[in-house]
């Protein structure tokens, strides 16, 4: 099945997303299939959500009522990971969208992959990193807030990063080289397309927004340590130390 044929479940946590993502994240959980369920979970009674209220018609988002029953603890998490798990054994979807930077679904996200259904996770740079590693994708959600820059004139939030500091990411550039010696033929050239799956599999949060480049292909190249080969639409990539050895 690809991506485009999958039945998704968009859940958002309201006290641990901004509103201000709401067309960058659906137009993203867009182009991973289709999000047959949207809702979203929060004491609507508090006035800190009021700025969900606004856009949760225009986007069809199922707002659900959680109140606060005991200082200290999270009702929202609980009702959140209860409709989840009902969502799941409902065996009618194929992947599940968590938004949210709280730690508390790390488990939810685990146990859903358990169940061979994939899940994509959304939430701030801040999100603790078992959380990330638990989902198969994990999207930071200040890309979105870059992308919606570039239309309203103003300073992004995440700017390109130099190829000074791109190269001194050593995190990166193994799995980079990684996946190109995974995916390569006996000359090292590797398909763009079969890099960037092994990249989203070995770093679920990985994404060439977050280092400030829309495109994987700008990226590599502004890390300026790779050559890069069109041949029509395909793109291909190696290991300039490698071409030096050919």
């Amino acid at each position: 099945m690809s991506e485009k044929e999958r039945s998704l479940a968009v859940l958002i946590d309201a006290d641990n997303a901004s509103p201000l993502i709401i067309d960058g994240l659906l137009a993203e959980v867009a182009g991973f299939g289709t999000a047959s369920v949207k809702r979203i979970y929060g004491d609507w009674t508090r006035p800190n959500l009021s700025g969900w209220k606004a856009v949760l018609l225009e986007h069809s988002i199922q707002p659900i009522q959680q109140f606060g029953y005991t200082v200290g603890k999270n009702a929202t998490d609980s009702a959140m990971i209860i409709d989840a798990m009902d969502l799941l054994y409902t065996g009618s979807f194929d992947g599940f969208c968590l938004v949210s930077s709280d730690s508390d679904f790390t488990r939810l996200a685990a146990r859903i992959r358990e169940s061979g259904k994939v899940v994509y996770g959304f939430g701030e740079m801040k999100t603790p990193k078992p959380f990330v590693a638990a989902c198969d994708r994990f999207i930071y959600t200040e890309v979105f807030a870059s992308d919606a820059s570039e239309d309203t004139d103003t300073s992004p939030s995440i700017k390109k990063l130099p190829t000074k500091d791109l190269r001194r990411n050593s995190k990166l550039l193994q799995a980079i080289r990684k996946g190109i010696a995974t995916a390569s033929d006996e000359a090292g050239w590797a398909y763009l397309g079969g890099l960037g799956l092994y990249m989203s599999k070995a770093i679920p949060e990985f994404d060439p927004r977050n280092y400030g480049y829309q495109k994987l292909s700008e990226l590599l190249e502004a890390i300026g340590l790779f050559e890069i080969q069109k041949k029509g639409d395909m793109v291909y990539i190696r290991s300039k130390q490698k071409q030096d050895k050919a």
